[in-house]
């Protein structure tokens, strides 16, 4: 048992020393923010890209480093996971990405806007968040490109927007058709205006106008018409 004095000191020095772990902890903590939120890296575009996000309450649908609603994807690390060229096609207009299914607004960004606003998702992704958002325990199979091979020769843009609806070699999306023989039922100029502009070719079908610049429309059909 401890004397009244005793206790008293006992209570003085772990209040005192516990007070100093815990502004020892705070102090540095602090210190390791820039470089966990590579704060050096936080342009101009970046600032800009989050005052979209605030202004168009954005977290009244998704969550953000943990905060935020419930009712759409959680965006932490949707840089990562779905890429620039995806983002840049689905902000342009949500419903064309998948007709009949999101209910994302409309929310006509310019393309400056859109530039912004991925620039912040992107910053927000490369954050330190000792590992957050973990993995789903029940995480879906990554999304391969048919064999090692044909995935070397495949332009950025098919792995970033394609296979979200198109599958090939038997992965990918389900939304359009495969693209296994595409090469088979199209010829080169109308496969190229297809991917152009679909609603042009077929007006009401589903699929969007991707917004294709020249260098990738080449690309794109060159490796498209290799699918025999």
């Amino acid at each position: 048992m401890l004397s009244k004095s005793q206790a008293k000191w006992f209570f003085l020095f772990a209040t005192v020393g516990f007070s100093g772990v815990f502004l020892w902890l705070t102090v540095d903590t602090l210190l390791q923010v820039p470089e966990r939120s590579h704060e050096s890296e936080l342009s101009d575009s970046v600032v800009r890209g989050k005052d979209i996000w605030e202004a168009n309450n954005c977290m009244g649908c998704h969550t953000i480093l943990g905060e935020g609603a419930y009712y759409a994807p959680e965006l932490t690390r949707v840089v990562e996971r779905r890429g620039e060229a995806w983002i840049r096609v689905f902000l342009k207009d949500p419903q064309a990405m998948y007709p009949g299914e999101r209910k994302m607004v409309q929310y006509d960004f310019t393309e400056d806007e859109i530039t912004d606003v991925i620039a912040f998702l992107d910053w927000v992704g490369k954050i330190d968040t000792n590992g957050f958002p973990a993995e789903p325990d029940l995480a879906p199979e990554p999304v391969a490109i048919a064999a090692p091979d044909t995935l070397a020769k495949a332009p950025e843009v098919f792995g970033q927007l394609c296979v979200a609806c198109h599958s090939l070699g038997g992965t990918g999306g389900n939304v359009g058709p495969a693209l296994d023989g595409v090469a088979q039922r199209y010829n080169r100029d109308d496969l190229r205006r297809w991917l152009e502009d679909p609603q042009a070719v077929k007006p009401g079908t589903a699929m969007p106008k991707l917004g294709l610049n020249d260098v990738q429309l080449d690309d794109l059909t060159t490796f498209l018409m290799q699918q025999n």
